[in-house]
């Protein structure tokens, strides 16, 4: 037994005598390494040898209590000098007390306070906030969720962050507005549309007109770049009407309606009591209507359902104290009557307007004339409010369409409707817009002449490509050719001696004037195509200018879908999704 334990004694310990010094653990604090170490080739210092008997030691992740145990199980004499060296290494260690710093009255009563709302502090973070969720495209309710939140604590825990709302309705829109006012300059406008037509592969000499609105930047936009504009007319309509209703009397009637709409709004015991008063008093049971302040129509036709279910309204409100207070004066229902009185006609033209699948920028003279003769007529039996608001959106309309290139874009299209023709303008507007109607003809026969030019100087050797195989030979011979009329002999003689002159365009503008009348509800890009044979050079020009819109109601559609689309909800949705 004696010698087997011998052998395995001699088997766990290194053999070869050759073998190199131990190295020391690398970064060891602990004084208990100096009997330990490792062989030179175990880069990693797994495994543990014992300097003394040689042996390996388990300690796992550098832990020394094996170590120690090994040396007094083993070795008691070094493991007295390791205790002693532990020892004389902790009484050389000094701990130093941690030196309290008391804290200021003030310091400790505002550590816990939040900061103040329009403090600088307060300010910055919630900046700093915003133009993250603007730059990094992150959805508003970001900031209700517990790792957002929970972060900004951390980093500044007297900031308490603003709700959801304040962001969507106070923060964002103030930073977009500051960022617009740098960004959406004239200058920078105006050279967006000039990469528009690069990037979408569009001609700028083919560019007729611009319908805006009246924007400042925008204009000035399109006066550097030198292009034709006009202004839309439903904005026009807009501005017109909402000057011309910038009275108190007005101002004070209407608010009491909205009061009147949002009381109805929010009680559904009102609104049954509403149904009830209709159909005992036989009146359409019909809704309230709220007013968008960014549209005039529906200010009007709140005030139409209001004059509707007056009795209605006045009944409900009567029956109950907490909104008598509510219910219209007789003052107040003059004054709706007489706003009504002005406006209720011109909805009907807005809407119509607003279209965008039929031409509109010729109906804009005949619109004006049937202004100022029937809508908008002062009559003896109006008020003086109903007579003052007609008189103001007149002559703003008037104004708004008399500059040159306006009424010149106007004129134009006018004429080359064949619904209107002349029949709106005057004889010297319509002698000028003759002339300019001809030279525009002439510049356009002679674009197309350049145009046909450039496509026919082609060699001729390269359009006649011989056949690439003696199988298309046989093909191109057994085709049968049809056999050509003798229209077809006659028709290039023709054509050769067809000289566009300026009497000839004359004559062809003179023949269209004198055609017979269109039905006013007929569509005049359907009669331009069944007459370009009879009208050829004029229809070029009828292309031209009744693509115009007279709105850009269209375009603002399109925005406001884009904004269905892309919610706070949805803010982060990529353009290819």
């Amino acid at each position: 037994m004696a010698a087997t334990e011998e052998e395995e004694g001699e088997s766990s310990r290194s053999t070869d005598t050759d073998e190199p010094e131990f190295v020391p653990k690398k970064g060891a604090t602990s004084v208990i390494w100096s009997w330990f170490g490792f062989r030179p080739s175990d880069l990693e210092q797994n495994i543990v040898f014992c300097k003394t008997c040689r042996r390996t030691v388990v300690a796992k992740g550098g832990n020394t209590s094996n170590l120690f145990h090994h040396l007094k199980q083993k070795h008691n004499s070094e493991y007295s000098k390791a205790v002693k060296a532990r020892d004389e290494a902790s009484a050389d260690v000094v701990v130093k007390p941690k030196k309290l710093a008391q804290k200021t009255i003030d310091a400790a009563l505002t550590s816990g306070t939040p900061y103040e709302k329009g403090s600088r502090r307060w300010r910055d973070l919630t900046s700093a906030v915003t133009r993250c969720l603007a730059r990094d495209m992150m959805p508003i309710q970001s900031v209700e969720r517990d790792g957002f939140t929970k972060m900004l604590t951390t980093f500044d825990s007297r900031y308490k962050l603003p709700p959801k709302k304040y962001f969507s309705k106070v923060a964002l829109p103030a930073l977009y507005e500051e960022v617009r006012s740098e960004d959406h300059t004239g200058q920078n406008i105006a050279k967006g549309f000039k990469e528009f037509l690069t990037s979408w592969d569009l001609q700028e000499e083919k560019q007729v007109c611009v319908t805006t609105d009246s924007g400042a930047n925008v204009v000035k936009a399109i006066a550097l770049n030198n292009w034709t504009r006009i202004s839309c007319f439903g904005h026009r309509l807009h501005i017109a009407i909402e000057r011309s209703v910038k009275d108190p009397r007005i101002e004070r009637a209407v608010g009491v309606g909205k009061k009147i709409v949002a009381a109805f709004g929010h009680s559904w015991k009102r609104q049954r009591a509403l149904h009830a008063a209709q159909k005992e008093l036989g009146l359409p049971e019909h809704k309230l209507i709220t007013e968008c302040c960014t549209r005039w129509g529906s200010r009007q036709r709140m005030i139409q359902r209001l004059l509707e279910q007056e009795k209605a309204i006045a009944q409900v409100l009567a029956a109950d104290k907490t909104t008598r207070h509510l219910m219209l004066t007789w003052q107040d229902i003059e004054v709706l009557d007489s706003v009504n009185t002005a406006l209720s006609p011109l909805l009907e033209f807005t809407d119509a307007f607003s279209a965008e699948e039929y031409v509109t920028i010729p109906c804009v003279k005949p619109v004006l004339q049937i202004f100022n003769n029937d809508l908008l007529k002062v009559n003896e039996n109006d008020t003086q409010l109903t007579k003052d608001i007609k008189t103001a959106i007149l002559d703003y309309m008037n104004k708004s369409y008399k500059d040159t290139v306006t009424e010149r874009v106007v004129n134009m299209a006018s004429l080359l409707d064949p619904r209107f023709r002349a029949e709106y303008l005057s004889e010297s507007e319509c002698e000028a817009i003759k002339v300019q109607a001809l030279n525009e003809m002439e510049h356009l026969q002679v674009l197309s002449g350049q145009t046909s030019s450039e496509q026919g100087s082609t060699p001729a050797g390269a359009l006649e490509t011989p056949p690439s195989s003696s199988a298309e030979q046989l093909c191109q011979v057994a085709a049968k050719k049809p056999k050509k009329s003798l229209g077809s002999f006659l028709k290039g003689a023709v054509g050769e001696k067809t000289e566009v002159t300026a009497e000839r365009l004359l004559s062809e503008l003179s023949s269209y004037m004198n055609s017979p009348p269109v039905d006013s509800e007929s569509d005049p890009l359907l009669w331009w195509k069944i007459h370009t044979v009879n009208f050829p050079h004029i229809s070029r020009l009828a292309r031209k200018y009744l693509c115009i819109p007279a709105t850009s109601s269209a375009s603002e559609r399109l925005f406001s879908t884009g904004g269905n689309v892309v919610t706070c909800q949805r803010s982060s949705l990529k353009p290819t999704t």
